[in-house]
């Protein structure tokens, strides 16, 4: 099948084409041809007007549910999210039930057809529970880009040790999420004038930082590739920028509700901002933002958790944490970042994980997101097509919006 994007918009650092309207003409599943006009007898034709075209975008952080969370989201569904949301490629974590720790529950996930592409992460630990280490190489054989166990610490310090010696060997990366629980304990917002104010437990600062002060000190020892996600402080921050000066092989993200609230959002008990880390202080969230500009922060993410109706609205203790993010992370990055700037950050980052990125070119695989700039308009429930709800961005003002994809020979249309 033949398809062509008519007077789309291209930005794309990279491409020749960028800041041009041009017509793209794709053809079993690569670009044939760029032109300011392009017709093609029996082609499928995309013309929408303001049509903006970029390279796929790419998520570091999503979860489903599928196995064992269906409730929550499903592979296909959430797949299909991801598309009308404009990515084309996502990392998949171990954040099912039973925990993707084998080989198998890594073929389970390769073996669906899907509107987008998914990368799945292997638990570092059996069953998460950080007491002895995967079948890494295996699950590395059967698809999987990285290992995680999602949300959850390594408290011993010797796996974290061998497992960043041992995917040396086969080129893999390691990751670890930033809390010391033997700080944090039960905290369920941050540490602060507000928590105290309000009686609830707090999440420390240094709960976060003393684990990444850990981590780099293993890392400094052993060499290796070590990942760490979703940080949300200003001295996570500095402790991470002083050992990339140093030239440890360490890279880092940020959520993109960490970059857009701060911990006031918490001051009404509105369990939809209940997410790990938690919101910090503006002061926080100003430094993660020039982190990024900086480029000391490597990833923003979505982190997109589905959390169902029963175990999140509920009381401020109880309530799990996350929030989806897929279908508003175009919109609240472009009220924080310029377009070309956005779409820089929607779209690196593949390196980390061994996947090919995939520039506007004729000849490139056809990889490619669709969006518009819009009239401002109020993110709302009409918007999410997750199984979920737990949107913390509902009722934010946004002016972006994603179309859709086309990815090789898929073509997937929000409508």
């Amino acid at each position: 099948m033949n398809i062509i994007l008519k007077s789309a918009k291209v930005i794309n650092a990279e491409s020749k084409y960028n800041g041009t309207q041009q017509d793209i003409l794709i053809s079993e599943g690569k670009i044939i041809k760029i032109a300011k006009s392009i017709y093609e007898k029996n082609a499928k034709i995309i013309n929408i007007k303001g049509l903006h075209v970029s390279n796929g975008w790419f998520d570091s952080s999503v979860s489903f549910g599928e196995p064992g969370f269906e409730e929550r989201e499903t592979i296909e569904n959430g797949a299909l999210v991801a598309s009308k949301s404009g990515f084309t490629d996502v990392v998949l974590n171990s954040n099912t039930n039973p925990v993707t720790d084998s080989q198998a529950g890594i073929l389970f996930v390769k073996s669906k057809k899907l509107s987008c592409n998914i990368h799945p992460l292997g638990a570092l630990t059996l069953s998460s529970k950080s007491k002895k280490m995967a079948e890494l190489f295996d699950m590395k054989n059967a698809g999987a880009v990285g290992f995680y166990d999602y949300k959850k610490p390594i408290f011993n310090s010797n796996i974290l040790k061998i497992s960043l010696q041992y995917s040396q060997a086969f080129n893999s990366l390691i990751m670890s999420f930033p809390l010391d629980k033997s700080i944090a304990k039960n905290g369920v917002i941050n540490e602060g004038e507000i928590s105290v104010n309000y009686g609830i437990k707090g999440l420390p600062n240094f709960s976060e930082e003393i684990q990444i002060n850990r981590d780099l000190h293993i890392l400094e020892y052993t060499g290796g590739n070590l990942h760490i996600p979703t940080i949300s402080t200003k001295k996570s921050l500095d402790l991470i920028k002083k050992a990339k000066e140093k030239g440890l092989n360490v890279t880092c993200s940020v959520a993109i509700h960490n970059l857009t609230f701060n911990e006031s959002k918490l001051k009404d008990f509105d369990t939809r901002f209940k997410v790990l880390p938690p919101l910090r202080t503006e002061k926080d969230r100003l430094a993660l933002l020039k982190g990024v500009k900086s480029g000391v922060i490597d990833l923003v993410t979505s982190d997109h958790c589905p959390i169902d109706v029963e175990n999140k609205k509920t009381d401020i203790d109880n309530a799990e944490y996350g929030t989806i993010g897929l279908e508003s992370s175009f919109g609240s990055l472009l009220n924080l970042f310029t377009l070309e700037e956005t779409i820089k950050i929607l779209t690196r980052g593949r390196k980390l994980f061994n996947i090919e990125n995939f520039d506007i070119k004729e000849g490139s695989e056809a990889r490619l997101s669709l969006f518009k700039i819009s009239k401002e308009f109020e993110f709302s429930k009409l918007h999410i097509k997750s199984k979920s709800k737990n949107s913390a961005f509902l009722g934010i003002k946004m002016k972006g919006y994603p179309i859709g994809i086309v990815n090789s020979n898929n073509i997937v249309i929000n409508e």
